[in-house]
Order: structure tokens, then sequence, then C-alpha cells
């Protein structure tokens, strides 16, 4: 299956991913949908916390992993 320990397959697996949403977030910026400085604003605000909210998650989740396993 998958060898490796967590942080490293999880960082490879984050780091895959936000080369897709830069992608993704790089397409949308084009299109001028975002007309204002406000709205530019909101849409990184967003798209950067929620990268970050997931990145995170990720470590939440092995924290609460172990603890069921010791536990």
């Amino acid at each position: 299956m998958l060898n490796g320990d967590f942080n490293g397959l999880w960082n490879r697996a984050v780091l895959i991913m936000g080369a897709l949403w830069a992608v993704l977030v790089f397409m949308i910026w084009e299109t001028n949908q975002l007309e204002t400085a406000g709205d530019r604003q909101v849409f990184l605000t967003v798209v950067i916390g929620g990268f970050l909210v997931v990145y995170l998650s990720g470590f939440i989740v092995k924290v609460r992993n172990r603890k069921k396993k010791t536990g």
C-alpha cells in the first residue's frame, strides 16, 4: 500500500493538491470575474485560509488517531 510516515505522505499529498489549487486559482483570477480589489482580497483570503485549514486538519486527524490507538 502506501509506504512512509504520515507526515511525509501528507506533505506530499498537500504539495500536489496545492499545485492543482494554484492552477485553479490562476484560471479563476485570469477570467476577470474578480472586478474589485475587495473581491480579489476575499477570494485570496478564502483560498489561502481553506488551504491552511485542510493542511492543518490532517495533523489533527493524526493526533486523534494516535489517541484512539493508545486509549
